[in-house]
This record gives structure tokens, C-alpha cells and sequence, in this order.
């Protein structure tokens, strides 16, 4: 597994990858989905550029680093008991999927900023309806190599509610504030990744972690003798 990144994720069995493409194919083009998105306002360049008004010590010739869907992390599979991992076919309730990413990188003074979209669509399945559910996901940035190197690692739950019985719904998230110092010696970047991909793993362990309780407030001590009256 490139990357030591925080997610674990297992393949897709052939049911629900029949159950994926069927659906897929039943939803139209992804260009008719995204006609109008939220990742249409991201510059496209592969260049970082500096931030308005930027000093003139900052290195202009800097690519940014390229997103890519994890491997195993493409597909969110949500059955009626998602504690127990992946669901079987007929138990499917929905289907999540990565359609489509973006990004652009700004430089500062030793530091990079970058902005990272990720638009995707979540189905029913065969025991689906409607309903709400959170979609979770993983942006990691990864310095790959022979000792691959996790620089920075961010989770999100995205809420998305389903209104009908047979429906498939678009989300977007978009983290704006990824940011990580300059490589050194600054060739390196080269050698950086933005991974994203669904990380249902974390979100069990979020729902695991046990509520913080208020502490209870200080009582007085009972030690405590009430100051003297003054002499009359």
C-alpha cells in the first residue's frame, strides 16, 4: 500500500460493482451531472502561483501536486449495519462514488497553500430508501518514495440526504485550507500526492469515541469556617 496513510479499505464485490455500473449507466452522462459545479471555479493550471500581492522571494516555478483517488477508496458501500464492514449485494442501501476532483496551490515564504475539491454522487441500492447519511472522507498529501512519507492528513464527514425511494444525489466538499511547508531541496515536490477517497474506518472509530462529560462543578469545603463577627 503506497502511502501510510490513516484509512483502511477492502475491494468491491462483483454484485456491487454490477449494482454500481447499473446505476452509473441509469444517471446520464457526468457531464449533464456537472454542468454547473462548485469545482468549475478552480484554476487549472499545474503551476502554483503566489497569493495577491505575494513578496518577491517566493519561488513561482513550483508544480502543484496532482490529486488522485486512492486505490480501494473510490467506492463508499453503506448497508442497513455498517458496523459489520461491507454489505452484500441485496443488502446494499447506498452507493457512494468520486466523480470527479480539482485543485489549485498558492506559495508563501517557505509554505504551500492548496485548495481541494471533490465532487461525487451517492445512489440507492436494493434495500435503499430515504433517508440521511454522512459520507466520509480522507484528503492526505503524500511524499512518495522508496519510505513513503504522510505530510498531511485531513478528515471530513459530509452529510447528504436522500429523498426518495430510487434517487441518487451529488455532494461537494472542498477543503480550502491544506497547507504544508516547502520540500527542501524544493525538486521534491515533485514527488507529492494529494490522495483522496472515502474512509469509512475513521467514521466508525468517530462514533466510538466516548461523549466528553462536563466536569462537575467544585462544592464548598466543608472545612471552611465562617469569618468571625466583630466584637460588639
Amino acid at each position: 500500500m503506497r502511502g501510510k496513510t490513516s484509512w483502511r479499505y477492502g475491494g468491491i464485490g462483483a454484485g456491487a460493482a454490477l449494482l454500481l455500473s447499473l446505476a452509473l449507466g441509469s444517471c446520464g452522462s457526468t457531464g449533464d451531472i456537472f454542468k454547473t459545479s462548485a469545482l468549475d471555479v478552480f484554476h487549472s493550471s499545474s503551476k502554483a502561483t503566489t497569493t495577491e500581492g505575494g513578496q518577491d522571494d517566493v519561488d513561482t516555478d513550483v508544480d502543484c501536486p496532482g490529486v488522485q483517488i486512492r486505490t480501494g477508496a473510490a467506492t463508499l458501500m453503506i448497508g442497513s449495519k455498517p458496523e459489520e464492514g461491507e454489505p452484500s449485494a441485496l443488502d446494499l442501501r447506498y452507493q457512494g462514488s468520486i466523480m470527479r476532483t480539482a485543485r489549485e496551490c498558492h506559495v508563501n515564504p517557505g509554505t504551500m497553500a492548496m485548495k481541494v475539491g471533490i465532487e461525487g454522487r451517492v445512489v440507492t441500492g436494493p434495500a435503499g430508501g430515504p433517508g440521511d447519511i454522512i459520507v466520509p472522507m480522507r484528503i492526505a498529501v503524500v511524499q512518495e518514495g522508496p519510505n513513503p512519507k504522510t505530510i498531511v492528513s485531513k478528515f471530513a464527514q459530509i452529510p447528504v440526504s436522500i429523498t426518495g425511494s430510487v434517487d441518487r444525489v451529488t455532494f461537494t466538499h472542498v477543503d480550502p485550507d491544506i497547507s504544508f511547508p516547502l520540500p527542501r531541496p524544493l525538486g521534491l515536490i515533485d514527488n507529492y500526492v494529494v490522495y483522496v477517497g472515502f474512509d469509512a474506518t475513521a467514521l466508525q472509530m468517530e462514533k466510538k469515541k466516548p461523549a466528553v462529560k462536563p466536569r462537575p462543578k467544585a462544592k464548598p469545603s466543608a472545612s471552611k469556617k465562617p469569618a468571625a463577627k466583630p466584637a460588639g
